[in-house]
């Protein structure tokens, strides 16, 4: 059989259910999921950031066998991708034809031709493709696990410290501001827009309950946070991207505190309350992703009963220049 790859600016609902029900299958086979959050998001929602969609499909039925996810927005790391290819297609060289494609398209927009390429779950098969291909370990992202059967120790907040829900609507551009600050060194996440994080409110996964916000007392100023998500608790169905069969797992998702609240615990103490209220829901599991790189976060992490469960990649391209 034979396969074909073209360039799409733009996909329909269709096409981007067809994308993630695949997506779902490869997950299902390699026990990780293909696509990042991000990219799932900019599937169902769009985004201000525009992208580009490299479509593999077979010659003879048309039938979609594979799929990458190109970004070309970051002018300071280089473009990033993201693929994943049908089960049933692979050994085939589907995989390399897309990274190809996509190094050409971000060829396009950056005259060395830096490429990223993200592989969830460290599988042997991704390490082959990116060395045959030039590429090499840039960075590692772990994910952690620990047991809500465990004892999750009271939060200990400093005296003028109270915690409190986010509340929809009100705390938005508050939040986002003390999220860049938090994030400054990490523009991925720092960088977030109200549009982005809108797109995350309106997800099914979305409670406010669970999004817990720490701020002074005396002002109200915002001085750190801890947003939980639960995954796993909502119907199967192509069309939720990253949902696919399993028992309800707890997340730590994004965890961040104000440089002038540093040094007073905070972290620990917000890390704490959310995993009491992630149990609080009759969780047994919560999880979270941490950057190797990051020795504060994995001390505290590791410190608070979190062992690695699995590793995401990426790799880079070298280039002259």
């Amino acid at each position: 059989m034979t396969f074909t790859v073209v360039l799409a600016e733009h996909l329909d609902p269709d096409q981007v259910d067809v994308v993630l029900d695949l997506a779902r299958r490869a997950s299902d086979v390699d026990e990780s999921y293909p696509l990042s959050e991000h990219v799932v998001l900019h599937l169902r929602h769009g985004g201000e950031s525009p992208a580009a969609h490299l479509l593999a499909r077979d010659a003879d039925g048309g039938a979609l066998v594979g799929y990458a996810h190109l970004d070309v927005t970051d002018q300071v790391a280089g473009a990033s991708a993201e693929l994943v290819v049908d089960p049933r297609w692979r050994r085939r060289g589907i995989g390399r034809e897309l990274v190809e494609a996509a190094l050409v398209a971000a060829g396009e927009s950056d005259p060395r031709g830096r490429l990223r390429l993200w592989a969830h779950g460290d599988h042997p098969d991704a390490a082959a493709l990116a060395g045959g291909l030039g590429f090499a370990r840039m960075r590692l992202l772990w994910q952690l696990r620990r047991s809500l059967f465990a004892p999750v120790d009271a939060p200990v907040f400093a005296e003028g410290v109270r915690v409190r829900a986010f509340r929809p609507g009100e705390d938005d551009a508050a939040w986002l501001a003390l999220n860049a600050a938090a994030f400054a060194d990490h523009p991925e996440q720092g960088g977030w827009t109200a549009a982005e994080l809108r797109a995350r409110m309106a997800e099914s996964w979305f409670d406010p309950a669970g999004f817990l916000l720490a701020e002074r007392v005396a002002d109200g100023a915002l001085l750190g946070f801890h947003w939980t998500k639960v995954h796993g608790d909502r119907p199967v169905r192509p069309s939720d991207g990253a949902a696919h069969a399993h028992e309800p797992i707890g997340e730590v998702y994004v965890l961040g505190v104000s440089p002038t609240a540093h040094g007073q615990g905070l972290g620990r103490a917000l890390t704490l309350a959310g995993l009491r209220h992630l149990r609080e829901r009759g969780l047994d599991q919560a999880m979270l992703y941490v950057d190797e790189s990051n020795a504060a976060a994995m001390a505290l992490y590791l410190g608070l009963g979190f062992a690695r469960w699995s590793i995401d990649v990426s790799y880079a391209r070298a280039t002259t220049g």
